[in-house]
């Protein structure tokens, strides 16, 4: 058979990539469109390399995105995300990504779906995903993106054009409360772990965080001491996935792991340490409030997903959470700095108390983004039956 060209990029956004769509130019049906997504990426593949396909193999680079005009009246488009499992046939559009939504606002000025403004482009988005409201304030110059500027990100190799992100009323982000629960300390019950505290924390994503010490961790760890124990990555899940049906997100700790493996996330965090950085530098317990280390699609995240960093802060703003219990004391209203496994970023959040519930009114990043290719991706047409 013959293959279909489909109109697409491939886009940078934050420490992740993926490749990006607009809603038009996939099949309206879901289940062809997943199998056509999972081919252009080149899943499943049980040698873990992509080899037949555009992704790249992990967690961060195994990413499709759809970008379409909105009909709200307002927002300007729908960013609808798919993490797409690399050795199975999944494609979870559970949750969204928090880096590549950086790379939105780019993408929608570069084929029309914005119109660009000179000096700032402010971008208004819907996340399709999570029914929330997100803004990029894209720097933009003679009707395109700015790709050039002194915006650093440990876990990018080259500065970029800073684009400011701001996630409104990010809890509830999983369809239901910012404590899912209600409590800021739950006792899981693990089969295979026995029980452990974690705070389940709905914001940008659904994400469980624990203890570094309880589970025998320091959050300094690098990506070759998580990933290369299987028995840790093994406990890590089962964790994640008891964490997920406590949160109501699945009937059963199976169920979150054979079919929503991107949400919720699992991050484990210790209190600030010096640690040598995935570059080989250090990184000094004062240039940090918390040390932390997430997991993405059952593997350490080179650096921390965005919406596990909106999370964090979130969680750092609410007492009593084990984020807060471990972070450096800092004043009200500061972003906190994360430090992961490439270095720090910077989040803020806004946490108010409405009675007796927390409201995350508002969280704030900064990321660069970057069009990496253009042009069309290549599927076998049998993809389309």
């Amino acid at each position: 058979m013959h293959q279909i060209r489909i109109p697409a990029a491939l886009m940078r956004g934050g420490t992740s990539k993926g490749l990006f769509f607009r809603g038009d130019a996939l099949p309206g049906d879901a289940a062809v469109r997943d199998r056509v997504l999972l081919r252009a990426i080149g899943s499943p593949d049980p040698y873990r390399r992509h080899i037949d396909g555009l992704g790249g193999a992990t967690s961060s680079t195994s990413k499709v995105v759809i970008v379409s005009r909105s009909a709200r009246p307002d927002c300007d488009v729908d960013y609808l995300f798919g993490a797409v499992a690399i050795d199975a046939p999944v494609v979870d559009w559970s949750g969204s990504c928090g880096n590549l939504v950086a790379a939105v606002g780019p993408f929608a000025i570069e084929e029309g779906l914005v119109e660009a403004r000179e000096g700032i482009t402010v971008v208004r988005i819907w996340q399709a995903n999570t029914a929330k409201r997100i803004v990029a304030h894209v720097p933009t110059r003679g009707g395109a993106p700015l790709v050039s500027g002194d915006c650093r990100m440990d876990g990018v190799p080259f500065p970029g054009a800073e684009i400011r992100v701001e996630f409104f009323d990010p809890g509830g982000a999983g369809g239901g409360a910012l404590l899912p629960t209600g409590r800021t300390i739950d006792r899981l019950r693990v089969a295979g772990v026995g029980e452990i505290e974690a705070s389940l924390v709905d914001a940008g994503n659904p994400t469980v965080f624990v203890r570094a010490a309880d589970i025998g961790l320091t959050a300094t760890e690098q990506a070759p001491a998580i990933d290369g124990d299987a028995n840790l990555l093994a406990r890590l899940e089962a964790i994640r996935a008891a964490g997920a049906v406590a949160m109501g997100l699945a009937a059963t700790a199976a169920d979150a792991t054979a079919t929503r493996p991107a949400t919720p996330k699992i991050a484990f965090v210790a209190p600030p340490a010096s640690y040598e950085t995935s570059t080989g530098s250090t990184l000094g317990a004062d240039d940090i409030d918390v040390a932390a280390r997430i997991l993405s699609m059952g593997r350490l995240h080179h650096a921390f997903t965005g919406t596990g960093s909106v999370a964090a802060a979130v969680a750092a703003a609410l007492p009593g959470t084990v984020v807060a219990a471990v972070k450096r004391d800092t004043p009200p209203g500061e972003p906190i700095r994360i430090g992961h496994p490439a270095g720090r970023l910077e989040v803020g959040a806004t946490v108010v108390q409405r009675g007796d519930r927390w409201v995350a009114e508002k969280a704030i990043m900064r990321r660069t983004a970057r069009r990496l290719m253009e042009g069309s991706v290549l599927v076998p047409a049998e993809v389309l039956i």
